[in-house]
């Protein structure tokens, strides 16, 4: 899955990196979590352009959960909640890392999965409008496939991360199944680092470089309570 991710790239660099007209204003957001804004960009009018929507459709079922926040790749083109937009509503979210937590004995340990390069990337996203008086410019959702041999240590699941040549095919209306298809795959592991960082990133309220500070060690079992998991 990914619940948390991580964007500080300046305007220019989004810009440059999904062919932008003008570069969109930005602030360094290190700690991205469900229900708030983040940047996407789609296509409008033939070109790419950015937008800011809420992460998360709404969930729709009273004993689900209240914000669907990923979509899985594999199902997202036939699932009611997701088909429409699969069809007409895709986007690109720009990130520079995503986090994961890995299930250990006295917790769940922290990590922070980028790009070797650590250049800027893009998620393959989908987006719905806001229902009439809601009052917002609409939502967006991550979607996931299987993890690579990276972070399959860590998550069985990972979010797809587009290669920038396959960006273009994901904003393309035109763009078919077959093709669409062949985009949504792990990105090979090669390209990518994950570090273990800070338990300050458990806390969505935190969202300063403090998050991605080099994990500290774990307290001796037994003296300390482990850390909490995400909140």
């Amino acid at each position: 899955m990914c619940g948390r991710f991580s964007l500080t790239a300046s305007g220019e660099e989004l810009a440059e990196a999904f062919g932008l007209d003008d570069p969109p204003e930005v602030t360094p957001r290190y700690n991205i979590a469900p229900s708030q804004p983040l940047l996407v960009v789609r296509r409008e009018r033939g070109r790419p352009r950015a937008a800011t929507l809420r992460w998360g459709f709404p969930g729709g079922n009273p004993e689900g959960p209240e914000l669907l926040i990923n979509a899985r790749s594999e199902t997202a083109a036939t699932r009611q909640a997701f088909r429409e937009s699969f069809k007409t509503r895709r986007c690109l979210v720009p990130a520079d890392g995503f986090y994961e937590w890995k299930r250990a004995r006295e917790g769940s340990d922290p990590f922070h999965v980028r790009r070797r390069d650590q250049r800027v990337f893009a998620f393959a996203g989908l987006w719905t409008p806001a229902p009439p008086g809601g009052g917002d410019a609409g939502a967006c959702v991550i979607l996931t496939t299987e993890a690579n041999a990276l972070v399959a240590p860590i998550h069985d699941r990972m979010p797809v991360i587009l290669p920038p040549e396959a960006c273009a095919v994901w904003l393309d209306e035109a763009s078919n199944g077959d093709a669409l298809e062949g985009v949504l795959r792990p990105l090979p592991p090669g390209e990518l680092e994950a570090r273990p960082v800070s338990a300050a990133v458990n806390s969505a309220a935190n969202d300063g470089p403090q998050c991605q500070a080099p994990a500290a060690p774990r307290p001796v079992q037994g003296l300390l309570f482990p850390e909490s998991e995400p909140r």
